[in-house]
């Protein structure tokens, strides 16, 4: 039988493609066999119980009975214990969210506090293009580091610094600066932390995303709280743009 994804003969396109997030929130939900499921976990005990008590009539001690039935209603509870604790997993797991998505925003902070001071610097020296300062204001007035927001807010600081930079590049004296060759240094350091607090980010919400469709347990408690996927944290235009640059 031949590879289905034949690499030697298969289709392929010499023009290349980028691949892109699709930034669309999935709604969770179940059918009638998650339910019929649910019901089944009830009367698979009661059943027996009832064939026993009712058809079979044992001529057993009154407590025996007591405790068939007993034993019938178990796997509901286990069920019910397996739902809270499904319960619980999902909202540790948007804790760890918020905190990964919170520490992006910090080091996002730390580079609008570098850009902020490199602009000044560089503003005393030439005449800085005002789309810099725009760019700085903006992300100023946008300092709320949230899920919602965190890929403005990236692509707002990555205009900034595109704009700011050639002008530093086109002033030896300024590249000789002290102060603006360290806010160099730790802007190349915070974009490392923030690329890796990204791929941490992105991962978490990767296993929200594979979690909340995992049944039954799982996907039934998603889809019972109207749970959605998540959108991982995507690249912003500016460096996709900036990317494609010559740099030699």
């Amino acid at each position: 039988m031949a590879n289905p994804l034949d690499e030697v003969t298969g289709p392929h396109n010499d023009e290349g493609r980028e691949a892109r997030v699709i930034e669309k929130q999935l709604p969770v939900t179940i059918g009638i066999g998650s339910t019929i499921f649910e019901i089944a976990i009830w009367l698979v005990g009661f059943i027996p119980g009832a064939i026993i008590s009712f058809a079979v009539k044992p001529n057993w001690e009154p407590w025996i009975p007591v405790l068939i039935w007993c034993a019938g209603i178990l796997p509901g509870l286990i069920y019910l214990l397996l739902k809270v604790q499904a319960k619980n997993y999902f909202n540790q797991l948007q804790q760890r969210i918020q905190a990964s998505a919170s520490t992006i925003g910090n080091y996002q902070e730390q580079r609008y506090e570098i850009l902020k001071n490199v602009a000044g610097l560089v503003k005393q020296s030439v005449a800085l293009d005002k789309e810099v300062m725009t760019a700085v204001a903006a992300y100023r007035g946008g300092m709320k580091p949230d899920g919602g927001s965190l890929s403005a807010d990236a692509e707002t600081l990555d205009r900034g610094f595109a704009r700011l930079f050639p002008q530093v590049e086109a002033y030896p004296e300024l590249k000789a600066h002290a102060q603006i060759a360290e806010a160099m240094r730790q802007n190349s350091y915070l974009q490392r932390e923030i690329t890796a607090a990204r791929d941490l980010y992105n991962q978490v919400v990767l296993v929200w995303n594979t979690d909340v469709f995992e049944w039954p347990v799982k996907q039934i408690v998603a889809a019972r709280a109207h749970y959605t996927t998540r959108i991982p944290f995507t690249v912003s235009k500016a460096v996709i743009e900036g990317s494609k640059a010559t740099f030699f």
